[in-house]
């Protein structure tokens, strides 16, 4: 038996608390510094994450309080969908990360970063983020579990209402930054996106 073979034959194991807790707060510190790099250099996303930048900037309410409010209710859809334990690691992980969030400016003060990188690096470290997340039966609070609601309701394609609302979302941010800032942006969410459409594979991963 080849050694590909054999790892294949080997029974799927569960994550621990344990293994769940240390998945989770890495989830939390790569996501808590990817936003921290979004907002220091006046970024935009898609999904709940730029949803909630916008917000921000437009009535100048702190970024994390908004982050968490726009994700509260999300929460009772993914409890009846995924069920009570993912909506409250969902709501863990959201907690958490707005709290650190709020204090990562206290504790790493940001410089000059060349733009191209700064959106590559924030687009790594919130793809890996996000991809820890779901492997540990959580997530950020999206808007996916609303579109996946959508589709159940309608038959309109969850993916394609996620391109819409993203597209949605860019073309606000268009009215308030400048060109080069949405550019970056697009630059940064592409790369989050390419990094979850290579790597959120359950071929590739076991554990559950």
């Amino acid at each position: 038996m080849s050694d590909s073979s054999a790892l294949l034959a080997v029974p799927s194991a569960r994550h621990t608390a344990l293994d769940d807790a240390q998945g989770i707060a890495f989830s939390v510190t790569m996501a808590g510094l990817g936003i921290h790099i979004l907002t220091h250099m006046g970024f935009v996303t898609g999904q709940t994450t730029g949803l909630a930048v916008l917000i921000a900037h437009l009535t100048g309410l702190p970024f994390p309080a908004v982050y968490f409010a726009v994700s509260l209710p999300f929460l009772a859809i993914a409890w009846r969908r995924m069920g009570a334990r993912f909506a409250l690691k969902t709501l863990l992980i959201t907690a958490a990360l707005s709290a650190l969030v709020a204090v990562l400016p206290n504790w790493i003060e940001l410089g000059r970063i060349e733009p191209a990188l700064a959106a590559v690096i924030f687009g790594l470290l919130f793809g890996i983020a996000a991809l820890a997340a779901i492997r540990h039966g959580g997530s950020f609070g999206g808007l996916s579990v609303l579109w996946i609601e959508l589709q159940d309701r309608t038959g309109f394609k969850a993916g394609h209402a996620q391109l819409i609302s993203d597209a949605l979302i860019f073309a606000a941010a268009a009215l308030i930054l400048p060109w080069d800032k949405l550019a970056y942006s697009a630059l940064g969410a592409a790369v989050f996106a390419l990094f979850l459409a290579a790597n959120h594979r359950r071929d590739r991963y076991v554990a559950a």
